[in-house]
């Protein structure tokens, strides 16, 4: 297998950023790029920090348990986004761990959340996740449901929800799913847009995304390994 240099790749993902960004009139500091790390490990993700990339993004929380408390003492100022499903018996373990969870798609979650915060656990930043396709096998909430749901976490749960996030179709064209995510969040007030991957940062980034995660980019195809 051909050795991948993913700090040449995390270059060439920055500079396309930047030149989205300032296409779309926007400010390439105001992009956060979140790295996909899930399925690598962490001799694969060492490389990228010592670049100075803080922001890495994780599906599951007992992965990421196995290796990234360890790098984040080795490398302060580590910014760890959840962005895979969270069952409720797992979300202690996450909100220790990630300082984002973009996945917040259902009550008995948020109040989870909710009950942790009465027990004095630090809850992190929170992203609802929408379902923009309205996809049976996917999770998220249902686009005409996000603004209520969103609001009763933020305002009667009191949780910091500060975005919004989607995954689109994978056979549809992601611009409208975009522009879908932009309008609840203009209409919510909440600043941040988690939206974009590998092949489509770019629009995202036109359509109004703070936020893109990606990881095929930067890492090459997903590892082969169970779990």
């Amino acid at each position: 297998m051909t050795e991948i240099d993913v700090v040449a790749n995390l270059k060439d993902v920055e500079a396309k950023i930047a030149a989205a960004a300032e296409d779309a009139a926007r400010n390439p500091a105001d992009i956060s790029l979140t790295l996909v790390s899930k399925t690598w490990e962490a001799d694969d993700i060492r490389p990228l920090l010592d670049a100075g990339h803080r922001r890495f993004g994780e599906n599951r929380v007992q992965e990421a348990q196995g290796k990234w408390p360890e790098l984040k003492d080795a490398y302060p100022g580590v910014w760890l986004h959840l962005i895979g499903p969270l069952q409720t018996n797992k979300a202690k373990d996450a909100v220790r761990l990630f300082d984002v969870i973009e996945t917040l798609d259902r009550e008995k979650l948020a109040q989870s959340f909710a009950k942790l915060a009465e027990d004095g656990e630090l809850i992190p930043e929170l992203f609802v996740q929408v379902n923009t396709g309205e996809e049976e096998q996917k999770a998220g909430v249902a686009p005409k449901e996000a603004t209520d749901f969103a609001r009763y976490c933020r305002d009667d749960l009191a949780l910091p929800v500060t975005g919004l996030m989607a995954i689109p179709p994978a056979k549809e064209p992601p611009a409208p799913h975009f522009a879908l995510l932009y309008k609840l969040g203009e209409e919510l007030g909440l600043p941040r847009l988690s939206m974009g991957m590998s092949d489509d940062y770019e629009t995202a980034i036109h359509l109004g995304a703070t936020d893109v995660r990606v990881g095929s980019a930067i890492f090459g195809p997903r590892r082969p390994k169970e779990g």
